[in-house]
C-alpha cells in the first residue's frame, strides 16, 4: 500500500461522506447521512480502495477491470441499503422496490459522487448522464428507476435547490413514490 493511495483514498471517502451528509440534511434524512458508507472504513473495502485508488473514479471499477469482479463492491452493496443492488433478492429480473428513504440517500450519494469525481468540471446534469449511460444494463425496480430518474432530471433542469426541496417534501410527507 502506498502512502499516496492510503491518504488519497481516505481523503476521497471522507470528502464524499461529508457531501452526502450535507445532501441528506437537505433531503431531510440527516441520520442516514451520518451513517452513510461507514463500511468503506472496514478492511474489506478500505484496503482494496487504497490498492486501486486513482482519484478520478471508484477504485471498485479498477478492481473489477483487473479481476473481473470487485470483492470490495460485493461487501459494500450487501451492507448499504442506499444501493439498488442491495434490493435484488433471488431473481435479478425481479428487483425489489426501494423504500423512499433509501432512494433519497441514493440520490444524495450519486450527486455527491459526481461532485467528488468531476471536481470543478461538475455540472448538475452529470449524475443524470451517468445514470442514463448505465440504464440499459441495470437491474433495478422500474418504479425505483423512474423516481431516481425524475429526481436526477429535476436536478439537471431546475437545479439543486429545487430537487432537494421536492425530495425533502416527499420524505416529510412519509409517502412512498
Amino acid at each position: 500500500m502506498s502512502l499516496k493511495g492510503f491518504f488519497g483514498h481516505l481523503r476521497t471517502i471522507n470528502r464524499h461522506r461529508h457531501k452526502v451528509i450535507a445532501h441528506c440534511a437537505k433531503a431531510g434524512i440527516l441520520w442516514q447521512g451520518l451513517r452513510h458508507d461507514l463500511s468503506k472504513y472496514s478492511p474489506t473495502e478500505f484496503i482494496p480502495g487504497v490498492k486501486y485508488f486513482q482519484g478520478t473514479r471508484s477504485p471498485n471499477e479498477a478492481e473489477r477491470e483487473l479481476n473481473g469482479y470487485s470483492l470490495a463492491w460485493m461487501h459494500h452493496k450487501g451492507r448499504n441499503r442506499h444501493h439498488f443492488e442491495y434490493w435484488i433478492d433471488v431473481d435479478p429480473a425481479e428487483p425489489v422496490k426501494m423504500p423512499l428513504r433509501f432512494l433519497a440517500e441514493m440520490f444524495c450519494d450519486r450527486v455527491a459522487a459526481s461532485k467528488i469525481y468531476r471536481g470543478e468540471k461538475y455540472r448538475d446534469s452529470d449524475p443524470l448522464d451517468y445514470f442514463l449511460s448505465r440504464k440499459p444494463t441495470r437491474s433495478i425496480h422500474p418504479e425505483t428507476s423512474d423516481m431516481l430518474e425524475k429526481l436526477l432530471r429535476m436536478l439537471a433542469e431546475q437545479g439543486e435547490e429545487a430537487a432537494f426541496a421536492y425530495l425533502r417534501e416527499l420524505v416529510k410527507a412519509g409517502k412512498e413514490y
